[in-house]
Formats: structure tokens, sequence, C-alpha cells
């Protein structure tokens, strides 16, 4: 019998199992990914039947995608974002007790050389924006404080631009902080009223998703990462309650119990904002954010 006789022929009906069956090992971890991904892209070709002009304009927009990314900007990684990837990823990997402070998460503008500054200390070095008071304590599952913890902080300005976005415009380090609680796990800090933003719109990534009428706000928030020896990291964002596009969050950070109130004060005779925070951390496990 001729070998042709025993060829698979590629077809809508069989185009799956045609790819699946080439593999050395199909149970490979990397094998396995693959070939999931690939069945669901055949899957939608075969529900939406897009013409090869149209398949052109995907590939079009995928390679488009890659030229736009660099060590600045990275498409890919907004691509993830917006489509919420990254969140989904992140919670089924930092699932925590009830109670525990929740990850989302970080964001592009992290700086891993954040300067340490002393309690109390203003993270405002422009000044810019409606005065904050930043308020928290760190603890365990017990309510316990954890005074070896490591707290460090970043946002946006009061025109929701951060620091390494506005180079010439903000000084250096502004609005960033790093902090170690007192002996009762308490810490706090001077900053200014972040203001909510628009995630970028003018690459391939954003103008697509702003033809399909999709929302690309961030409501206002203090970024967060939390560490402590012997407990897993936080990595959370601290939401406005009275930003108005709470329920929008593009990058699906928003949760319950991040939404805080930004209650009226006053700070050196002016009008001013306080939020008061609580970060419930977990023992680490082994293999898990230590």
């Amino acid at each position: 019998m001729s070998r042709a006789a025993d060829l698979m022929s590629f077809d809508e009906a069989t185009s799956k199992e045609a790819f699946t069956s080439r593999f050395d090992a199909p149970d490979d971890a990397t094998a396995r990914l693959l070939s999931a991904v690939v069945c669901h892209v055949h899957d939608l070709i075969k529900e939406f039947r897009p013409t090869p002009e149209q398949w052109r304009t995907v590939l079009d927009f995928l390679t488009e995608v890659g030229h736009a990314s660099d060590e600045r900007r990275q498409e890919w990684v907004l691509f993830s974002d917006l489509v919420g990837a990254s969140a989904l990823v992140e919670e089924i990997n930092s699932r925590r007790p009830s109670g525990a402070t929740p990850n989302t998460i970080r964001g592009p503008f992290f700086r891993t050389d954040t300067p340490e500054r002393a309690l109390g200390s203003s993270i405002s070095l422009d000044g810019e924006g409606e005065p904050l008071l930043v308020e928290g304590r760190v603890e365990d599952l017990d309510g316990l404080p954890i005074t070896t913890a490591e707290i460090i902080t970043w946002q946006a300005n009061a025109e929701g631009y951060y620091e390494n976005q506005q180079p010439d415009l903000q000084p250096e380090f502004n609005l960033r902080g790093l902090f170690h609680p007192d002996q009762d796990g308490r810490f706090h800090y001077r900053s200014v009223r972040p203001a909510g933003y628009g995630v970028p719109g003018d690459g391939p990534v954003g103008r697509l998703f702003a033809q399909a009428g999709y929302p690309l706000h961030r409501p206002a928030h203090l970024h967060f990462v939390v560490r402590a020896p012997g407990f897993e990291t936080i990595t959370t964002h601290i939401y406005d309650a009275d930003d108005p596009r709470l329920g929008e969050d593009a990058l699906f950070g928003v949760r319950p119990e991040l939404v805080h109130p930004f209650e009226q004060t006053v700070i050196d005779g002016k009008p001013a904002s306080r939020v008061s925070l609580r970060f419930v951390m977990v023992r680490a496990r082994p293999g898990r954010g230590k």
C-alpha cells in the first residue's frame, strides 16, 4: 500500500488533529500549551471564517506589535494586561487566605532603585497637587505587627503621569519612596492625591482596543510592594473610592478590599486628603513569593 494512503488530510474537520499528532512528546508541558493555543486559534478561524485578506490584517497587526516593542515600551505586555491574561496569571498564582491582602499586577512603572525615606517625610518632591497623608500598618493574619517589613510605594501625579514618563518635567524619584515601619508595624508619609489616567493608546494595541470601543482607563490608585523575611511579598494597588471609573480598570486590578476612601482633612492649614491602609501578610510557603 502506498504511504500516501496513511497520510492525514488537512481540512476543516481534521486541522487540529493534524497539528497535534506531529509532536514527539505530546505530554510535554510546552507541547501541551502550544497545542492548546493552536487548537483555540483553529476554532476561532472556523467560527469567524476570515478571508485571506482579513487574516493578513491579523498578521499585520501582530507584526506591528512586535515592531513597536523595545526596552522602553512593551506592547505585548500591554496586550497581555488589557485582555486580562496578566491579572488572571497573578490571581491563580497568589491565592491567599481570607483576610490577607490580595495581589495585583505590578504595572510597568516600578523602579528597583526607589530611595529609602524617613517615616513622615513627603515623596512629593515638587509639591504639585492636593496634599495626601498616607497611614498604614503591616501585620500578619493574627494581627501581630511585622516590624521587619519594607514598604515600597509609587504613584502617578495629579495629572496622571509617573515620574519616569516625564523625566524632563518631574524630579527624579518623584512620588516614590521606600519605608520601614515602626515597632507597631505602622508607617506614614505624605504625598499628593493621584489622578487616574488612560493606558497608552498611540500604539497598535491601544488603537485596536479603542477601535473596538473598549475602555482604556485606569482609576486613581497608589502602588505598593510590601515584603518581609518569611512572608509572601504583597504587590498591590490601593484605589480611590471616589473615582467614577472603578468599574472600568483596564488592567482588572480593582477588588472591593483594595478600594479605600480618601477622606478630607487639613495638612499645614491646607485642604488635603487622608487614606488609612492595612496590609495583611501570610507566611511564605516553599517556592512562593519570598
